[in-house]
């Protein structure tokens, strides 16, 4: 069976709107659509924000909220933001004790299995994006436990495995480098489709390259 590869961030807006798109591909498809989160681009490349120009925020913001209204999906301000970083000044903080976690869990979630992959990752970037207060409470441990996992369990093993999976999250992101630096990030056979609005693209790959439909 061949493989789409899609690197993905739990900060990036664009990557929770394709999610249930990108879940549902391989029930379409005869194809594997193998999940592999990366760090996003504020840790992978802090400087980014300070450089690019100012009309860019804006543009973002009113594009991922009608985006979400578009696919009927919730949508609401990051609370926390699983990135700290000052919006003012754009500087990205040394501390960082959010998006490391969530990392670190979504690749724990990977392994074990694609589905459930995209199953933890559809729940718990939904909570983050849809604007609840995900760091409080239960909220965290209720989104993975519908995604089939014991958070206290994941968290046990992204804190004693932390090296492994960071070597994981690095060999991810290093499979990503060559094609793009964006996420979501889909590549088919060394064909990079880069963005949420290059599915459609992507599944008409599928079928010219000759991938069944289910």
């Amino acid at each position: 069976m061949k493989t789409v590869d899609v690197f993905w961030s739990f900060r990036s807006p664009y990557s929770y709107l394709a999610t249930k798109r990108l879940r549902a591909l391989s029930s379409k498809w005869d194809v594997r659509v193998r999940p592999r989160p990366v760090y996003p681009i504020a840790i992978r490349t802090p400087e980014f924000f300070s450089e690019i120009r100012p009309q860019w925020v804006p543009y973002l913001v009113r594009d991922i909220v009608r985006l979400a209204q578009y696919l009927e999906l919730p949508f609401g301000p990051l609370n926390p933001d699983p990135v700290v970083m000052n919006m003012v000044t754009r500087e990205i903080s040394p501390e960082q004790p959010y998006i490391g976690r969530l990392t670190r869990l979504g690749i724990l979630a990977c392994e074990a299995g694609d589905d459930a992959g995209w199953a933890f990752m559809d729940e718990v970037s939904t909570l983050v994006w849809s604007g609840g207060a995900w760091t409080e409470g239960t909220a965290l441990a209720d989104a993975a436990a519908r995604a089939g996992f014991d958070l206290s369990d994941l968290d046990v093993r992204q804190e004693a495995e932390a090296d492994r999976l960071e070597a994981v999250i690095a060999e991810n992101q290093a499979a990503q480098d060559p094609h793009h630096w964006g996420v979501p990030l889909m590549v088919f056979e060394g064909e990079a489709f880069f963005g949420q609005d290059r599915l459609d693209v992507l599944e008409w790959r599928l079928g010219e390259s000759g991938i069944a439909r289910r």
